[in-house]
């Protein structure tokens, strides 16, 4: 993206007031392998992050606090992983669909921060049984929030569920003969993958990771969104540093930098985003959806004739409704002709 200053600049940066405000103590972000992970509902994301974790919250920091709920805030944990230190952000299901803007910007506030300067990787969990249109959906977001090098340069596709993959069936195999749609989703995180089995060995996945930052020349990733994300980290971070020592707290206090670090990135969540309105989705009113549901088995049951046409009712339903919620619902007033079609066939 236009803009965007060197990760070496930034680095050099960070060593900087990281040396004048913290004396010889290491910034925890020099030492975090930063991920992000990402994934519709049902992906199986909280496994993926438990397996990088180690477990449910074991042996980890979960800096969201003690009054976010988990499933509805961005947070990050962190682990030790085969002496690499590794930070997980785990973000909201798909991050985006079917909520109000002003959430949206919220929790991409909150991704940048918790991943300020910049994530080394966006880890896209995909169910291998699958089909893609929601992770093509999350790609096309990232690109327009962070920018198109963030999936082609530093994405990389976790598929999960699979044991759900057929039997004597390689998984590269499946790609190649069977899953068009999910090679597409791997050729725009420029081909790189990893199963996620039970019992998984993370270090195999930690290795893709570090190769994938050797062959983008990079150490991680930015952008306008994360240098403007990491500038105000670092400005609340003064702030508290200020405060504390101001309130006559102690050294140990004063100078615990991970935890100024947490309370600094979880106050950032008012960033400016560009193109939310276009990456929500408009959910229709909900006494417009009774409305549209009462009209359409009115209309089933004044003109039985029609039901022979189930399918493609169905169909311009889940058309006029549009978005997930409109191709559920188109299905279901499909299945409801169907059967209404079955039934009269046999009191005849």
């Amino acid at each position: 993206m236009e803009g965007c200053t060197t990760q070496n600049e930034i680095h050099q940066e960070e060593k900087e007031r990281a040396g004048s405000s913290e004396g010889e103590q290491t910034d925890p972000k020099e030492r975090d392998l930063r991920l992000v992970l990402l994934g519709s509902a049902g992906s199986a994301k909280s496994t993926a992050v438990d397996a990088i974790l180690g477990g449910p919250k074991s042996e980890s920091d979960c800096s969201s606090g003690p009054e976010t709920p988990a499933a509805a805030d961005c947070q990050k944990r962190r682990v030790n992983v085969a002496g690499r230190q590794v930070a997980v952000v785990d973000t909201p299901d798909c991050l985006c669909v079917e909520r109000p803007s002003e959430e949206v910007r919220r929790q991409f506030s909150l991704c940048a921060a918790l991943s300020a300067p910049g994530p080394h990787a966006f880890l896209l969990c995909v169910p291998v049984h699958r089909p893609s249109n929601l992770e093509l959906q999350i790609l096309e977001t990232l690109e327009k929030v962070f920018g198109p090098e963030a999936v082609s340069r530093h994405a990389m596709v976790l598929f999960t569920h699979m044991e759900r993959l057929p039997e004597d069936v390689s998984l590269d195999e499946y790609l190649n003969t069977h899953r068009a749609d999910l090679l597409e989703l791997v050729l725009k995180c420029g081909g790189r993958h990893h199963p996620l089995w039970p019992e998984a060995n993370m270090e195999e996945l930690l290795e893709k990771v570090e190769q994938m930052l050797k062959e983008s020349g990079t150490g991680f990733y930015t952008c306008p969104l994360l240098q403007e994300a990491e500038r105000r980290v670092g400005e609340k971070e003064q702030e508290i540093l200020r405060s504390r020592r101001g309130g006559g707290e102690s050294d140990s206090d004063v100078t615990d930098v991970e935890r100024i670090r947490e309370e600094a990135e979880r106050s950032v969540d008012d960033l400016v985003v560009e193109g939310i309105a276009d990456l929500c989705l408009s959910i229709p009113n909900p006494s417009i959806l009774r409305w549209l549901w009462d009209s359409v088995v009115g209309w089933l049951l004044w003109f039985p004739n029609m039901i022979r046409g189930s399918a493609l009712l169905g169909s311009f339903v889940g058309l006029f409704v549009g978005g997930p919620l409109g191709g559920a619902m188109g299905a279901t007033v499909g299945s409801v002709a169907t059967e209404m079609g079955r039934r009269k066939q046999k009191t005849k």
